[in-house]
Formats: C-alpha cells, structure tokens, sequence
C-alpha cells in the first residue's frame, strides 16, 4: 500500500477544487464532522481521512479548509469559548449580585446542554492542544471564570457571601455545572428548569448565603 503525504493530499485537494464546486462541502460541514467524531472517539483516534469520509470527499481536499487537524481541534475550542463569552455577554441579568449568581447559573447549565459535543471537546481535549493553542484557550477560558469571580467579589464585598478564596470558589462551581452534562437527559425525571433550579439552590448554600 502506497501512504500519500500531507504534501500530496494536499495537491489532490488543490486539483479537486479547480475541477468541481465545493459549495456542498463548506468549512462549516467538516468542522460539525470533526466535533463529533472528536467527541465520539477523541482527537488522537481520528484521523484526517475519518473526517473526510463523513462529510464525503476525499481526505486531500480537507487542506482547502484547515491547515491540519490541530488547527481544526483549535477552531472547535476557541468558537465554543468565543460564543460562550458572547452568549454570557449578551444575557440580560439583574444588577444585584443574588441576581447576578443566579442568572450565571441557569445560563450556564442551559448553554451547555444545547451543545454537549462542543462542551466535552472543550474540556477533555485541552491536553492535545499544542503549547500555543493551549495559553489562547486558557486566555478565553479565565476570561469566562473571571465573570463568575466578579460576581463573587462582589458578592463578598457587599456581606452577602462567604467566601474566603473566590478564584478556587469559581472554579468549584463551574465544575459543578459541568457535571449535569454527564447525567442530564431530555425527558427524565427532572425538567431542565427543575435542574437550574436544583442547582442554584446548591450553588447558592455553598457561598454560604
């Protein structure tokens, strides 16, 4: 069996889109197929053809939209961490602190659960980041702890929690909110605001309010 090079696939893929449209298979088809195969199997267990097969070209062609795979494993990650930011941004939440924990809360168990690929990528897959990639991800990604230690700081500053270290608090609770993604299903027991709700309440108890 004869193993083409990164070069050649390459040129194949280069070939294969002066000779047809590409209009079928955008950057968007073959990211959507990297995250799930990413979540499914994990990043060191897909390979470039395997993303390639599920969105049904050949494996060359994958080089008109993405450097390599660890870019694609980039991209997913900081557009997960960018629309998390966003999201958050743009939620209308109370001015009081109470308010303000709570809203985090339900946004962030909601948000989550509408994109549980992207979630578990975003957090399992870290190590297979390269040096680089890895720091700009933890740029975004205390970024979005900062907002729930904001909220804490002032929360303690106004008496209402108690809270003796709020950097090691924020990532408590957001490893908390994390783990509904690993039992949570549409249709059980318990509807998706009866969990909010359950977990503000513990959210709320463990600052001590």
């Amino acid at each position: 069996m004869v193993l083409l090079s990164e070069q050649m696939f390459r040129y194949l893929g280069s070939m294969a889109r002066t000779q047809g449209s590409h209009s079928e298979f955008t950057g968007p088809r073959i990211r959507a197929a990297a995250q799930e195969l990413f979540a499914r199997h994990g990043y060191a267990a897909v390979s470039m053809r395997q993303i390639a097969g599920a969105v049904g070209v050949q494996a060359g062609a994958l080089y008109n939209y993405t450097a390599d795979k660890q870019s694609l494993l980039f991209d997913l990650m900081q557009a997960h961490m960018e629309g998390l930011l966003s999201a958050w941004a743009a939620e209308e939440v109370p001015v009081d602190v109470m308010g303000q924990l709570e809203g985090f809360v339900r946004f962030h168990i909601r948000y989550n659960l509408e994109r549980p690929d992207a979630v578990f990528i975003a957090y399992m897959e870290l190590r297979n980041l390269t040096e680089e990639n890895f720091a700009k991800i933890e740029d975004r990604r205390r970024a979005y702890e900062d907002q729930l230690e904001g909220i804490l700081k002032a929360g303690v500053a106004q008496g209402l929690f108690q809270v003796p270290d709020t950097k090691i608090a924020a990532l408590a609770v957001i490893a908390m909110l994390n783990g509904v993604l690993t039992w949570y299903r549409d249709g059980g027991r318990l509807s998706l605001v009866e969990v909010e709700t359950l977990y503000w309440d513990m959210v709320r108890k463990s600052v001590g309010v």
